[in-house]
């Protein structure tokens, strides 16, 4: 049995146990799990053959998760314009034009992702990007992955003119004589990209997995929830793990269509039963996704109560109250684990009852049901997720007052709403498990600057700036425990998240101690690396 012994720095085991956190000063893995730690991991140091990895002062820790993202989405962002890091509208403009000038014979501009904040309410003009790509159509996603900017060209690749409705659970905005202005929001977004603009080839899809799960490792992340399957999407995991190239284990969410659920059911029970069959340790699919509503920056978000900047609309809720409980029953009877997508109060609510319902009409057993992004709670409804027992996911890096919050999210909500909003502290404090993701490519795959907002409510880039909700505020061990042991709960297992004996080995090595550094300071951690199940995924 080979044995590798960890010493020369601190392990933690478990960064939140009931408020304290367990350390040792060293850690032997054989076999992929935690044999022992302290004084008898130094003594099977001492054993002929065993390797023995010097921490040098760093910290090892469990593992990263991230509990929501879309892993192939990302990565395929490499393949079109780099709009994501331009800094106004000219940029954009200015990085599609030199995609266009690189590839000249493309027959579609296809990229992500753009600031919503650089046109009037996230609205932007077809005319303003037919000067850069002529006739070339073109499509490019926000940053929210709800909505798309088209030129003239794609327009009409996909027939919408001002005769064009708007699609059930979408809009089209348009301008003043009735013609598409050249947003696509929601489902008129997303039904022009599964049914009008060309697909990536598999091959296209599976690097850009492979690629978005090394750089997920060299995070030391090994565990990904992928929020956004659908049925032609498993041919991409298939290949990936057949050819070796997941660098984290991936569980996926197959999306549940309120027009086709029912259809659904044996549809999805048969993938899952396949994924099963593979038998790969770095491939499940257990879980059902549902978006019960949009963004509040389109105003699409679903709301208990107007928009205060538009006092008769209340968003976009993609779901009924009875066929929402009526699909959450039947899959969870089928034994999936549910995985709601809800930012409006009203939608959030909405997710609260559906899931109650669950646990109160169905036979007891285990259940992780998880409530994505919780970013709008009416009073009272903080403390239901631990009378239900469901997850909340948080995405932290979005617990701050930025440019977004400041000139969309709030404007929209009006401020009487503004403290209703990521409250993550809240959810904690009641008793209920928290867990913590990105939602990339909508923002960094990268814990540590999410780490640093979760702690400090405010950008790390700005450590004099006053904290956005302070009593939100939770602690540096509660903000690993979220990414660690919160995660092996939505992971569905229970031999993950913490470096006690027994458990599987996923290990990062840090080289500063996240729980006692200056918060600020986190993001400059580096991470020297990490292990999947005692396997090396980064580092050397």
């Amino acid at each position: 049995m080979s044995i590798t012994v960890f010493t020369g720095g601190t392990v933690i085991i478990d960064p939140d146990r009931h408020g304290h956190v367990i350390t040792s000063r060293a850690l032997a893995i054989a076999e992929g799990r935690v044999v022992a730690e302290g004084d008898a991991a130094v003594e099977l140091a001492a054993l002929r053959g065993s390797e023995v990895i010097d921490l040098a002062g760093g910290i090892l820790a469990p593992a990263m998760g991230d509990g929501h993202a879309h892993p192939v989405l990302g990565g395929l962002e490499a393949t079109g314009p780099q709009i994501r890091d331009a800094s106004d509208l000219a940029g954009i403009l200015a990085a599609v034009a030199t995609w266009k000038r690189e590839h000249p014979d493309a027959s579609w501009i296809v990229g992500g992702s753009y600031d919503a904040t650089f046109a009037t309410e996230g609205l932007f003009d077809a005319r303003w990007l037919d000067e850069v790509t002529g006739d070339t159509p073109t499509i490019l996603r926000a940053w929210d992955y709800h909505t798309a900017w088209v030129n003239s060209a794609a327009l009409a690749a996909g027939a919408i003119t001002a005769d064009t409705p708007d699609p059930a659970l979408g809009r089209i905005p348009r301008r003043d004589d009735g013609s598409p202005l050249g947003t696509l929001q929601e489902s008129a977004a997303n039904d022009f990209l599964a049914h009008v603009v060309p697909p990536f080839s598999t091959e296209q899809r599976v690097a850009a997995l492979e690629q978005a799960t090394r750089e997920y490792a060299a995070h030391g992340t090994t565990w990904v929830q992928d929020a956004w399957v659908d049925p032609q999407d498993v041919e991409t995991y298939r290949a990936a793990a057949a050819q070796q190239r997941l660098h984290t284990r991936v569980n996926l969410a197959f999306r549940a269509d309120p027009a086709r659920w029912k259809e659904q059911i044996a549809e999805f029970v048969g993938l899952r039963d396949e994924i099963r069959s593979l038998g790969h340790d770095r491939l499940s699919a257990e879980t059902i996704k549902f978006f019960l509503d949009g963004v509040i920056e389109s105003h699409t978000a679903a709301m208990l109560d107007p928009y205060a900047d538009r006092p008769t609309e209340r968003g976009l809720p993609n779901w009924s109250e009875a066929e929402l409980t009526a699909a959450a029953l039947a899959f969870d009877a089928a034994g999936f684990q549910l995985h709601l997508h809800a930012i409006g109060d009203a939608a959030n609510r909405l997710a609260l009852d559906a899931l109650e319902a669950t646990a109160t009409r169905n036979p007891a057993r285990e259940r992780a049901h998880v409530i994505a992004h919780v970013a709008v709670l009416a009073p009272g409804d903080a403390q239901r997720f631990a009378k239900i027992g469901v997850i909340a996911n948080f995405e932290p890096y979005w617990a701050q007052c930025d440019a977004v919050m400041r000139d969309l999210t709030i404007p929209h909500l009006g401020h009487d709403r503004e403290g209703w909003q990521y409250l993550i502290g809240t959810v904690l404090r009641s008793g209920a498990t928290v867990t913590f993701g990105s939602d990339w490519p909508v923002t960094t795959k990268d814990w540590r600057p999410a780490f640093a907002t979760a702690v400090t409510r405010h950008s790390h880039l700005e450590p004099e700036s006053a904290p956005w909700l302070p009593s939100e505020r939770i602690t540096p061990g509660q903000a690993l425990a979220a990414y660690t042991s919160g995660i092996a709960r939505q992971a569905l297992v229970t031999d993950r998240g913490t470096l006690e004996t027994g458990m599987v080995a996923d290990l990062v090595w840090l080289s500063a101690d996240p729980l006692s550094i200056d918060p600020h300071s986190v993001p400059e951690i580096q991470v020297l690396g990490t292990w999947l199940a005692g396997e090396r995924t980064f580092g050397s």
